[in-house]
């Protein structure tokens, strides 16, 4: 299990490699504050801004913590968020999708589900994992609700884990999916991105 940059295609949008490339759209799409409620950053109030979180991101992966992607939306061919690989443990067979964000045009569409499809295929189909974790602010419910309807399992509740940029003592809100589970949420989301 060695996550190594790689980029995934779907039917409504590809997961490429983030790079600087991506901070002018990355801008647009970022450019609402409620995105960045939530997050373990400051809003973005500039390109330069989008520079300075893609090169965060960058050295987070070279240092072996993270793999970052850009999200693409194929209607259009613009970055419209971005999602990663993180908590990489090999010697557990264990990852977590995280810091996953998208902008309000992508939001309620079919682009988050089949990001989290082609991540979580990845993981249990190509990586070996034995488990995919995902987690959020307590306060989110859109993104539990999200997690929920993808097939995420609720672990439990890690209390005032994370000091927020603004101060705030977050609790976080643990899910996970098992090599085991994943058959059935394969099938369930496959089913969500291919309706009959």
């Amino acid at each position: 299990m060695n996550p190594e940059p790689i980029t995934f295609s779907g039917q409504f949008v590809r997961l490429e490699p983030l790079s600087l490339n991506h901070a002018k759209d990355l801008a647009v799409a970022g450019d609402e504050k409620k995105i960045w409620d939530y997050m373990p950053i400051l809003a973005p109030q500039s390109v330069e801004d989008v520079e300075v979180a893609i090169r965060s991101a960058l050295a987070a992966q070279e240092a072996g913590t993270r793999l970052p992607f850009a999200i693409i939306d194929l209607r259009t061919d613009k970055a419209v968020g971005s999602t990663s690989y993180l908590d990489l443990s090999p010697s557990d067979q264990r990852i977590e999708i995280g810091w996953t964000w998208l902008g309000a045009a992508a939001r309620r569409t079919a682009i988050n589900t089949e990001c989290k499809y082609l991540l979580l295929r990845h993981a249990f189909e190509m990586l070996g994992c034995g488990r995919v974790q995902l987690k959020c602010d307590g306060r989110n419910l859109r993104s539990q609700n999200a997690i929920k309807r993808i097939g995420g399992k609720f672990e439990g509740v890690l209390r005032k884990h994370m000091i927020l940029p603004d101060g705030f003592v977050r609790d976080t809100v643990m899910f996970s999916i098992l090599k085991t589970e994943w058959p059935a949420v394969k099938t369930h989301l496959e089913a969500k991105l291919n309706p009959r």
